[in-house]
């Protein structure tokens, strides 16, 4: 009863929130409950944020394979868009919920560096907006949030440089609505300066 309260009271506080929220969950946790990630969209959705990530680093994306159909779920919540080895799915609707299997941010990167090599793109003529106009993942997440304490992945380092970061020692399995109220009372309370 008293978590109730105080979940509803966090939840009442709340005025500002993330336009893009990334979480950043292992392969292990995956494995250990391959249902939460249905249940944080579903608290994402409900509080009305429109971008959504997942990124699940992963060595072995064969670990993954068990848990595909949960993730596939998404799409009753919203618009999923699946990055599975060389595959993208996409099925539903509403906001877009970005689930990445093993992306790495140096690997997107060195394939922006590729694509502007077989342009013939001179290097004089190389600058930030040519790099981001070739990203698979175009979107800046304003809050990055990572179960478990561990660190963080390479997943999206071009784009998160000016994020901001939670790290949660609560892991994944674990991970609460309260535990998702506090963050967002935590991103609400920085004042954002993107770098100056």
């Amino acid at each position: 009863m008293i978590r109730w309260l105080y979940e509803r009271m966090l939840r009442n506080s709340l005025t500002v929130f993330p336009r893009h929220l990334c979480f950043m969950i292992s392969e292990q946790d995956m494995v250990d409950a391959p249902e939460k990630i249905v249940e944080v969209t579903a608290w994402c959705v409900e509080l009305g944020i429109g971008g959504i990530t997942f990124h699940i680093s992963s060595r072995d994306q064969a670990k993954i394979q068990a848990s595909l159909p949960f993730i596939r779920r998404i799409a009753s919540l919203a618009q999923l868009r699946l990055h599975y080895n060389d595959h993208r799915e996409e099925m539903g609707r509403g906001p877009v919920v970005e689930v990445a299997i093993g992306k790495s941010g140096r690997e997107e990167i060195t394939e922006c560096i590729r694509e502007m090599a077989k342009e013939g793109i001179p290097p004089e003529k190389v600058n930030e907006d040519q790099i981001e106009s070739r990203l698979t993942f175009r979107y800046v997440p304003d809050l990055v949030i990572k179960t478990g304490g561990q660190h963080l992945t390479d997943f999206l380092i071009w784009q998160s440089v000016y994020s901001e970061l939670f790290f949660s020692d609560v892991n994944w399995k674990y991970f609460r609505r309260i535990d998702f109220l506090r963050a967002l009372r935590d991103f609400q309370s920085r004042e954002r300066r993107f770098g100056g």
